[in-house]
């Protein structure tokens, strides 16, 4: 058994820290001494190591303890899964330091590169396996042959803008295999206008309560129902990532703003910003 104060100095975790998990039943001690003291055994601090690699992606203590305590997820499953997220911080923090390296040595240009070549032509192609005739034949129409589209498609999915927004993809996903894959199989593309005409209608809804507190529970419910049909559409396990770029993009991009505002009324896409920010708070 060790102390607070061992696994303090064991873990670089402090007391305090260590105390408020118990408080929240985040980590609760094995025993306690006969002097009131809280006391770990092994099993303990493999939960809070498990405990350590959430906090390390910034993950809210409330969604990690829904996690740990989740039934259906055994503890290998949840070690696949916090393998993977950690493999693309790996991954990521790999490219950033190359990527200063190069600026030390005197080149001026970071490398957002996320997928590479290989892996963008890979998209292509099994993008052009799902494709149809008749959307096959806009592409021809447009840039004149299937070749000539393929060529434009590499150039723009290379380019810096291209790989941030795969970051993103990544990061809503939880792996680049899971964003690649996603990547490649963009969806039925039948059921694509009955998921946007439906997002459409929740908008829509949440038009009439742009005057209401975002947590009110009927701007909750409709807020939820997005996150439902965002997770069928784009075949996320967690939309929580993605919810959160929209939020910010709603509140701050005026832009986007304007566009969508034409069309549900004045305010309301900043509404909808908020109202999904604070409904991802409360996951």
């Amino acid at each position: 058994m060790r102390t607070v104060k061992e696994i303090s100095d064991l873990t670089g975790i402090s007391v305090r820290t260590l105390h408020y998990y118990d408080e929240i039943d985040l980590l609760k001690p094995t025993e306690k001494s006969e002097a009131g003291y809280r006391l770990y055994d092994d099993k303990a601090l493999e939960t809070l190591q498990q405990i350590l690699f959430f906090r390390e992606f910034d993950i809210p203590l409330k969604e990690i303890k829904a996690i740990m305590e989740d039934p259906v997820l055994e503890k290998k499953q949840i070690l696949q899964m916090q393998r993977k997220m950690l493999v693309v911080k790996k991954e990521r923090m790999e490219r950033l330091i190359a990527s200063i390296d190069r600026i030390l040595k005197g080149d001026r240009e970071m490398d957002f590169e996320v997928f590479n070549r290989a892996e963008i032509e890979e998209i292509y192609h099994s993008m052009e396996e799902n494709m149809s005739q008749e959307q096959k034949a806009v592409f021809i129409e447009q840039y004149g042959s299937m070749e000539a589209w393929k060529k434009n498609f590499l150039i723009n999915a290379s380019s810096e803008e291209a790989q941030r927004n795969y970051q993103k993809i990544v990061e809503w996903y939880g792996s680049k295999e899971k964003a690649m894959e996603a990547s490649k199989n963009p969806g039925n593309s039948e059921l694509l206008p009955a998921y946007q005409k439906r997002m459409g209608r929740i908008l829509e809804k949440l038009a009439t309560k742009k005057e209401q507190d975002v947590n009110s529970l009927e701007v909750k419910e409709l807020i939820g129902e997005y996150d439902f049909v965002s997770r069928q559409l784009y075949q996320l396990e967690d939309s929580t990532a993605f919810l959160l770029d929209l939020a910010e993009t709603y509140q701050n991009n005026q832009e986007i703003q304007k566009f969508q505002d034409s069309v549900y009324g004045e305010g309301v896409t900043e509404f909808v910003g908020r109202a999904i920010a604070a409904f991802c708070s409360g996951k």
